[in-house]
Formats: structure tokens, C-alpha cells, sequence
């Protein structure tokens, strides 16, 4: 395969379970451009009107090969039925020179394994989306992102004792340890948060800070 002209570049997506058939179908949605990789049939069809797909075995380096895998800088190893499989395929693309390789990890074990063998980014969705449901649950947040560094980001409606104010009135950095990047009105668009920003009954709010003090924030009536 040649590579894509996209200066983003062209993603190489292994396994169609549910985790790699969202990550392909989002990307191709992005106007990507997106090789799926996958070894069961049925899998295979029921995709291949989204996007391209080959029915291939990815624990074979020659298959790979074959496919043109080492076209492509980014590759993504959806696979999490068989651990072999996905130690063994993310293997064959840290020995082809793939320079970006997400994998699928099932377990922090299975992830441990990934990393020794040269995966750049592990990724624990179960795990993953069970942190950022518990967060939901416990507070106001309607989504949650947690980056690096205890630095989580996430979208909720205000408590109460900020409606009606603006932002510099309501003194959120020197009361709660967080800031209020931006604020999205009803039927408006999302609007860059400044000082003079007044938050209204049913606005959503944008929030960064650290998790503690986020949690503590969302928590408040």
C-alpha cells in the first residue's frame, strides 16, 4: 500500500471488535485514511463498506508485510480476545519500525507485557471507562477526561452558588483550586471563559484542575 498523501497520514487499524471497529469507523469519519486488519470473516464483511479491509492473520509477520504495513507511521492493535495475539502483532510492527503503535490492553499485566515489547501507548478502555463513570456518578459531570498528571479536564453543569455571577466575581481559582475554561450556553456556541463571563441556571461549563479538587468542585449544590 502507498502512503497516504493526507498529511496527517494513513492509520493501520488490527482487530474489529468493538474497541478497533470504533476507533477505524471514527477515523474514516475524520476523513481519514484507514487499513483495517482483521482475521475473522464475518468481522471482515461486516465492515468492509466503511472502510478497507483485508482478512488477514496479524500474528503473521509475512502477512503483514504482504499488506504493506510498514507504509504506515500509526498503527492501532484493537485485538483483545487472545493476549498471544496481541502481544505477538504489536511485536511484528516494534520489529517493522512502526513509529506510533496504540494497543489495546485487557489487563494491567497484559499492558506491562506491551510496553516491554516496544507498544508506545497502552490503552485500558474498560478500566479507563469505568474511572471516568465512577467520577460522573458521584458529582455534576456530564464527561470526564483525565489526562496526565493528576490533570483531568471535564464538562458540568455549575453549582448553584456560581449562577447568576460571573467568573471573576465568583473567584473560582482562589476558592476551589480550578479553572473554568469556557462556558456553552443553550442553542449558543461554546464561548472561551474570561473574568466578565457570566454563568447562567442551564449553562454547561468546561473545567481543568486537578482530580481531588475537581471532584470536591462537582460535588457542590
Amino acid at each position: 500500500m502507498r502512503k497516504s498523501q493526507d498529511p496527517l497520514g494513513a492509520v493501520l487499524v488490527i482487530g474489529l471488535g468493538r474497541f478497533g471497529s470504533a476507533v477505524a469507523l471514527t477515523l474514516a469519519e475524520q476523513g481519514r485514511e484507514v487499513l483495517a486488519v482483521e482475521k475473522d470473516p464475518l468481522l471482515a464483511n461486516q465492515w468492509s463498506h466503511r472502510f478497507t479491509v483485508i482478512e488477514a492473520d496479524s500474528t503473521s509477520k509475512d502477512a503483514l508485510e504482504q499488506l504493506g504495513a510498514r507504509d504506515f507511521s500509526v498503527a492501532v492493535v484493537g485485538i483483545g480476545s487472545s493476549l498471544e495475539a496481541s502481544v505477538l502483532t504489536a511485536a511484528n510492527l516494534v520489529e517493522m519500525g512502526i513509529g506510533e503503535i496504540w494497543a489495546k490492553a485487557t489487563s494491567r499485566d497484559h499492558g506491562r507485557i506491551l510496553e516491554k515489547i516496544g507498544a508506545h501507548r497502552r490503552v485500558f478502555p474498560e478500566y479507563d471507562a469505568g474511572r471516568r463513570v465512577a467520577h460522573m456518578v458521584a458529582g455534576r459531570m456530564i464527561d470526564y477526561i483525565e489526562m496526565d498528571d493528576n490533570f483531568t479536564i471535564v464538562k458540568m453543569r455549575p453549582p448553584l452558588e456560581l449562577r447568576g455571577f460571573t467568573i471573576g466575581e465568583s473567584k473560582v481559582r482562589e476558592r476551589y483550586g480550578v479553572n473554568i475554561l469556557g462556558v456553552k450556553a443553550p442553542h449558543q456556541p461554546f464561548e472561551y471563559a474570561t473574568p466578565e463571563t457570566r454563568i447562567g441556571e442551564d449553562d454547561l461549563i468546561i473545567v481543568s484542575g486537578n482530580v481531588e479538587l475537581l471532584d470536591e468542585f462537582a460535588s457542590r449544590r
